[in-house]
């Protein structure tokens, strides 16, 4: 798990050693795209558009793309045609972003959970979990109440269960950071940290493996 932390550096050299890490994230990844995964609230569309601005890359989110090819938003085609008919189109839109050149993805917090887009984000990308604890998470998502999973009688007991039902299957991801209520810049810095750490790491084994 990854620390958070709140302050930037005031060293002069900050700036150039960041941009030596962000470099070298870029190298390591290869063709491979960085997929954010977790529950809703868990900020990975606010993180992956900073994450994508210090690596140079292009930020898409899903539900975004999954909106532009249906023509409709997702509260719509959730009460149009259901949730089974929404997941299908969700695996086949993820597939085809994977497919492009690599970009920060960030995903809808159920699509993590079909095995086939699981499958296909560990051979085209590298997955990171935002993981909140579902406090922090009700906290940010009772400011929208147009979640369409949440629209129950019990919203709060709606998210606890999906938090259960979804928090073992998160684990699977690559490597997890810790979503806390920091700024944006300061959960950017961790997954900055955890993902250059987990690249390197990985390197050092392909090369031993070599």
């Amino acid at each position: 798990m990854t620390d958070v932390k709140t302050s930037r550096s005031r060293d002069p050299d900050a700036a150039h050693r960041r941009g030596s890490v962000h470099a070298r994230i870029v190298e390591l990844l290869g063709r491979r795209s960085v997929v954010l995964v977790g529950m809703m609230g868990a900020g990975k569309t606010s993180v992956g558009k900073r994450l994508a601005g210090r690596l140079g890359l292009t930020f898409i989110d899903a539900d975004t793309a999954i909106e532009e090819a249906a023509k409709k938003s997702v509260s719509e085609i959730f009460a149009e045609h259901g949730e089974d008919y929404f997941r299908q189109g969700e695996r086949r839109v993820i597939s085809r972003l994977l497919r492009e050149p690599r970009q920060i993805i960030a995903t809808g917090g159920g699509a993590f959970m079909n095995e086939e887009t699981r499958a296909a984000i560990r051979d085209a990308g590298v997955s990171i979990w935002l993981k909140a604890d579902w406090e922090l998470l009700f906290e940010r998502v009772r400011r929208r109440p147009t979640r369409p999973l949440l629209q129950t009688a019990d919203p709060e007991g709606t998210l606890k269960a999906l938090v259960e039902a979804r928090y073992p299957v998160y684990a699977e991801a690559d490597l997890t950071v810790q979503s806390v209520d920091v700024p944006h810049e300061a959960m950017v810095d961790a997954v900055v940290s955890a993902l250059d750490a987990w690249l390197v790491e990985e390197a050092g084994r392909n090369t031993s493996a070599s």
